[in-house]
């Protein structure tokens, strides 16, 4: 299985490296191995690191039972924020740096303390926040048509790939990240709407899952994290010179404009 693991993280690398989507990874570790899968996703995060990335933070994915189904699985996954994918309000996605992409809307957060000890329940993970923005969260997948398993996704870094934060910064004890509510345009139109529901029943429920899944394996959310919680509506597919725009109850706007340049 490491030759198949070192195969999968080539596979990967190269097709970012190129822009050119490959062929699923899951031909190499099986479908069901999602070890596996993260052990990929750490050779390629490893990379990464040596060529003088930094973590920023984590992004959870499939959190909607619709996704988890359609995928065949019955539980989230997570991958790696680094701090080239934040794109910052007001400047352009820069396009050439994406495959496939869909955007989604989400509520992120950051911490103001370690989450390393305890339960790590949700009132543990909502105390641990300093606050909580808007985000739109661009994801991308390397493998080929969006052909993908459990163990494609997760390898991927669970199909990241760059996100923009909102600049409105709140507290959690001025809102319920479960009870917001979301409409995201896309060119103007009506594309993706939903509500902090639809994110594991409660964006910090989505939290609690994280913080004590990267403590397992061994590398626990620290003060200062990042963490993108997952979707609040189905994601919707963008283009070069695509503009798209979300607005979350109690968390305000934020938007992204997709540069026209070399597009992939």
């Amino acid at each position: 299985m490491t030759d198949a693991i070192e195969q999968a993280a080539r596979r990967l690398a190269a097709a970012t490296d190129s822009t050119t989507p490959c062929g699923p990874v899951r031909e190499l570790i099986g479908d069901t191995d999602i070890a596996a899968a993260y052990a990929v996703q750490q050779r390629l995060t490893e990379q990464r690191l040596a060529g003088g990335a930094r973590i920023v933070g984590r992004k959870i994915g499939l959190t909607s039972p619709a996704v988890q189904q359609q995928i065949g699985v019955d539980r989230p996954d997570f991958g790696v924020l680094f701090d080239d994918m934040d794109v910052p309000e007001g400047t352009d996605v820069p396009s050439e740096r994406l495959l496939q992409p869909k955007a989604e809307a989400e509520v992120a957060f950051v911490l103001d303390r370690d989450l390393a000890d305890g339960d790590l329940g949700v009132e543990d993970v909502r105390a641990a926040c300093a606050y909580a923005v808007a985000a739109l969260e661009i994801v991308d997948s390397r493998v080929r048509d969006w052909d993908i398993r459990i163990t494609d996704t997760v390898a991927d870094n669970a199909s990241s790939g760059l996100f923009v934060l909102g600049t409105r910064q709140v507290p959690l004890s001025r809102f319920e990240p479960a009870e917001v509510t979301m409409t995201l345009t896309h060119n103007g139109a009506p594309a993706s709407s939903g509500t902090g529901r639809a994110c594991l029943g409660d964006p910090l429920a989505a939290l609690s899952w994280l913080a004590r899944t990267a403590r397992e394996y061994g590398s626990p959310l620290r003060k200062g994290d990042i963490v993108l919680s997952g979707a609040l509506g189905p994601m919707v597919a963008v283009a070069p010179g695509d503009t798209v725009v979300a607005e979350i109850s109690n968390l305000g706007r934020v938007s992204a404009t997709f540069s026209t340049g070399e597009s992939a």
